[in-house]
């Protein structure tokens, strides 16, 4: 008889106390499967990054000309009904610049201040419109959209059901090539992937302020995953 000692993820996970062990009594071989599966969906919110990036001969003017501009900003997403909850600053960076010369000192240009706020858009129809009018306000940094859904547990369900069963069947045919008539399910541990977007970058606010006859920004929200992972871990038995 042999003894395999495997750690109680499931059941400590929640607990901020070591990881503790377990130790269950197996006779046949174990084996360790690794399964995964995604679920596709349709996204349902999307966060976009917005920010004003500018430059002044001191840093207390540059805080002050970027703190103007960063409100319009701000006033704008007001505007469009986005909540207070939903924006976040993200960063506020003040940095000299300088110009570098291999012949010559280098010359100082002034101070450069970007302040980034982070958006979530829950009606991902009016994120095209939403960067043309946050490029329209004085936004000159701005990049996403990153879709998601704001609710994914039927997915995660769904992922899991199909990974454990994916894994079951991976051990029952190793079990069998091994000449062993079943399994014996010793451990889970799951890790939880939600589906890498494709980000939108806009990198010339020249290039989609909206004027009279101008068309919105065209944005394809397409299909995100979320993806469950899981490693099991199976005694073969007679």
């Amino acid at each position: 008889m042999r003894r395999f000692v495997l750690p109680l993820a499931a059941a400590l996970a929640a607990t901020p106390a070591a990881a503790a062990e377990v130790s269950i009594q197996v006779q046949g071989p174990v084996a360790e499967i690794t399964a995964t599966e995604t679920v596709q969906s349709e996204p349902d919110q999307a966060t976009v990054g917005a920010g004003v990036t500018n430059r002044a001969p001191t840093a207390v003017q540059a805080m002050r000309d970027n703190a103007a501009k960063m409100e319009r900003v701000l006033a704008r997403l007001a505007s469009l009904g986005i909540p207070r909850r939903d924006v976040q600053t993200s960063g506020v960076n003040l940095n000299p610049q300088y110009r570098y010369s291999n012949t010559a000192p280098p010359v100082f240009l002034g101070y450069d201040v970007t302040n980034q706020v982070s958006v979530i858009l829950r009606d991902v129809d009016k994120v095209g419109p939403t960067l043309d009018a946050l490029v329209a306000a004085g936004a000159n940094n701005v990049n996403g959209p990153f879709f998601s859904r704001d609710d994914d547990k039927a997915q995660r369900a769904a992922a899991r059901e199909a990974a454990f069963k994916s894994a079951e069947e991976q051990a029952r045919a190793y079990a069998r090539m091994a000449g062993f008539a079943g399994i014996r399910l010793l451990a889970v541990e799951e890790t939880l992937q939600r589906g890498g977007p494709i980000p939108f970058d806009v990198m010339n606010r020249e290039a989609i302020v909206v004027t009279g006859a101008a068309k919105d920004t065209p944005i394809e929200p397409g299909r995100v995953g979320t993806t469950i992972q899981l490693t099991a871990k199976y005694e073969m038995t007679r």
